[in-house]
């Protein structure tokens, strides 16, 4: 059978909705069997802590491929007993070289052994490479455009930092 994959959410531009649409993705998946994980990856300007109003002091994702994790990094999400959310916890200088470290694939491999569903959240392709690095290293991706506002020049740039990565 097919390995199972990840699900990265990218836009092309900032403003387009893209942490609150993954944070209803992850409700949505948290009301079906199993556990679903809600990963922030936007490393530059994370917001899921707020949407879910969890503590975002110093441990987090960022920790984790710095080397530097200690336990309780993931949080359960009171509000909905199958849905845990990982937050960035101190945002990193460097986020597009966290992004590429093995270390994001092998803990992505090592949380699909752990959660049924996995959503992972990233940064505007407008403020790095940083989604695409993070969508291949997830196997899967949802596209997201604001109706009325994106172009779809930027979205074929977006396709197209997709077609260089695996």
């Amino acid at each position: 059978s097919e390995p199972r994959k990840a699900l990265a959410i990218l836009s092309a531009n900032s403003g387009d909705g893209r942490s609150y649409f993954a944070a209803n993705m992850a409700a949505a998946f948290s009301q079906l069997s199993g556990r679903t994980l809600l990963i922030d990856a936007n490393m530059r300007s994370p917001r899921q802590h707020e949407i879910f109003n969890l503590a975002n002091a110093g441990t987090g994702l960022s920790s984790i491929l710095t080397g530097r994790a200690v336990t309780n990094v993931i949080q359960p999400v009171k509000t909905l007993p199958n849905l845990f959310v990982l937050p960035v916890g101190t945002t990193p200088p460097n986020p597009l070289e966290l992004a590429e470290r093995p270390a994001f694939g092998l803990m992505i491999r090592e949380l699909l052994s752990k959660f049924d569903h996995i959503l992972v959240d990233t940064p505007a392709l407008s403020q790095g490479m940083d989604g695409a690095v993070i969508a291949a290293k997830c196997g899967a991706a949802v596209l997201l455009a604001r109706q009325n506002h994106t172009r779809v020049d930027s979205l074929q740039a977006l396709v197209g930092a997709l077609r260089m990565s695996d």
